[in-house]
C-alpha cells in the first residue's frame, strides 16, 4: 500500500508515523517556550482558585484536586502542589505521564488513564480541573459522568474548552492551523480531522487526538445537568474589579455590573467567552 510517499505495511488506522512521539516533543516545547515565536506558558491557576473560593469554603490541606489532561509540563499542577493542595494528574498519552512525573519529581504524581475512564476513587476529589481537554476526548458526556463521579458532594469540576462562536479578526481558534475553522461546517471539519491525523500532522500541533468538539455555554450546561451537574457559573459571575483581570481593562471594569444583571449581555458575551464553566454538584 502506497502510505505517505511510500510504500508501508502499517494499517491506515494507526495514521501519521510516530505522531504520539511528535506530540510529545512539540507540546514539551511549546509549554517551555522555545521555537515558531511560543513563550512560557503561564498557569492560570491563580484567578481558578480565586473563583473556586468563592463556590466552597475550605482549607488548602483539605482538599483532594485532579487535573485532567495535564501534559508532558504540568505547570498547573506544580503550582498546585506548591501551595500545598493535595493534587493528582491523569493523562491519556504514555510519553506525556513519563515526562510528567520527570518534571514533577514525583512518580506518584500523575498516573495514566483517559477522560471517560478515570482511574480515581469515587467521591476522592473536591476539585476537577479541565482545561483545553473536553474539545479531544471520544465522549464529552462520559467525561462529564466520570468527573462527576470522582467528585465529593459539593465538589467543584472547572472546564476551559473551546468556543464555537469565538472570533477574531485573524481567524485564530487555538486548536487547528486553519484560519476561522471554528466557523466552518462540521463535515469540513472532520476532512481538516482526517488530513491531520494521515497527512499533514502539523495542522492541529501534531496531537494524536485533534479537536473534534466545539462548544457553546449553553451546550456545556446542558451536558452537566444531564450528568447531574446542579449550578453553573461563567467566570463572569464570580470575577470582582479587585482582580487582576478585570483591572487590566477599564472597559471590562464598566461593564462587569451591567452584564451579571443582564441575562442578554451575559449572553453576548458568553458568546465569545463561554468556553470557561464551574460546574457544581449539589449536596
Amino acid at each position: 500500500m502506497k502510505f505517505f510517499g511510500g510504500y508501508d505495511n502499517r494499517a491506515f488506522t494507526e495514521g501519521f508515523p510516530d505522531l504520539e512521539n511528535l506530540g510529545a516533543n512539540w507540546f514539551s516545547v511549546k509549554q517551555r517556550g522555545g521555537r515558531n515565536g511560543n513563550h512560557r506558558r503561564k498557569s492560570n491557576i491563580a484567578s481558578v482558585i480565586n473563583c473556586f473560593r468563592k463556590l466552597v469554603k475550605f482549607n488548602a490541606e483539605e482538599i483532594n484536586i485532579c487535573e485532567i489532561g495535564c501534559g508532558p509540563n504540568p505547570e498547573t499542577l506544580a503550582e498546585l502542589r506548591r501551595r500545598g493542595f493535595n493534587a493528582i494528574g491523569v493523562e491519556p498519552i504514555r510519553d506525556y505521564v513519563e515526562a510528567a512525573r520527570t518534571a514533577l519529581r514525583d512518580a506518584d504524581a500523575v498516573v495514566l488513564g483517559t477522560a471517560e475512564q478515570i482511574p480515581l476513587q469515587t467521591e476522592s476529589q473536591s476539585f476537577v480541573i479541565l482545561e483545553a481537554v473536553l474539545e479531544h476526548v471520544d465522549s464529552p458526556r462520559r467525561t462529564l459522568a466520570e468527573i462527576y463521579r470522582i467528585l465529593v458532594p459539593g465538589g467543584v469540576a472547572y472546564i476551559y474548552t473551546t468556543t464555537r462562536y469565538h472570533v477574531s479578526l485573524r481567524g485564530s481558534n487555538g486548536e487547528f492551523r486553519v484560519p476561522f475553522y471554528n466557523w466552518f461546517p462540521a463535515t469540513v471539519k472532520e476532512g481538516y480531522v482526517l488530513n491531520h491525523l494521515h497527512y499533514n500532522p502539523a495542522l492541529a500541533n501534531f496531537t494524536p487526538r485533534p479537536a473534534v468538539h466545539w462548544f457553546t455555554y449553553a451546550d456545556l450546561c446542558k451536558l452537566g445537568r444531564d450528568v447531574g451537574f446542579a449550578q453553573f457559573y461563567s467566570p463572569l459571575d464570580l470575577v470582582e474589579r479587585s482582580d487582576s483581570f478585570i483591572r487590566r481593562g477599564w472597559i471590562r471594569r464598566y461593564l462587569l455590573g451591567p452584564v451579571r444583571r443582564s441575562p442578554w449581555l451575559r449572553a453576548l458575551a458568553l458568546l465569545q467567552f463561554g468556553g470557561s464553566i464551574f460546574m457544581w454538584k449539589r449536596v
